[in-house]
């Protein structure tokens, strides 16, 4: 069995939705377990105490979720361009594993949200890749394959699925069509990587 880690943080549901279709994706790949995990969210006036257990939503991700992991599935909402402050706190903590070696080897993707057409989705995606390629994740991203990366005019781009909220409620048909087809490919990976 291959355990993918979905793991994402959400601050108004879009990004926890393109997650539940990543998980979906993987759960259609007989061998495969799809896992999702959330991060607290951080304060900028204060140290901040999250509850142990959110009142909604996936639970709170621990190191040791991301040390038994055979995939990796990270996905933000973009703010200014790059991934949101509570992710890469969680990102910040797993020193420890990249000393251990953990996930050296393990196959990764990413994906995020955006209230807005230009706000940076291409480089949130890219920058929450830098973390992983030091933890010596193998990168995987959306092929041109995938018709719904071509058709969409919303979401989506070749670095990973994207979610473009400004008036529509909910995703896409090519936003939850990419999504799918991500955790599909993750979850190929992971099965091909772990059967050696």
């Amino acid at each position: 069995m291959a355990k993918i880690l979905v793991l994402y943080f959400t601050r108004n549901g879009a990004t926890a939705e393109m997650a539940n279709h990543i998980a979906r994706g993987v759960e259609a790949v007989h061998g495969a377990e799809a896992v999702l995990r959330t991060v607290p969210d951080v304060s900028s006036v204060c140290e901040k105490t999250a509850a142990s257990i959110p009142s909604h939503g996936a639970i709170y991700a621990t190191l040791e979720d991301l040390k038994q992991c055979d995939g990796l599935a990270l996905g933000s909402p973009t703010h200014f361009g790059n991934m949101a402050a509570p992710l890469k706190y969680f990102i910040d903590s797993t020193t420890e594993i990249w000393f251990s070696g953990a996930l050296i080897g393990k196959p990764a993707c990413v994906f995020t949200s955006t209230g807005s057409m230009h706000g940076g989705q291409e480089s949130t995606l890219l920058s929450m890749m830098l973390p992983l390629m030091h933890h010596g994740m193998l990168l995987m991203g959306l092929p041109y394959t995938e018709c719904a990366l071509r058709e969409t005019t919303s979401g989506g781009t070749p670095y990973g699925p994207s979610h473009l909220s400004l008036e529509q409620t909910g995703l896409s048909d090519h936003e939850k069509t990419l999504c799918l087809a991500l955790g599909t490919r993750l979850a190929k990976m992971a099965l091909l990587l772990k059967q050696g």
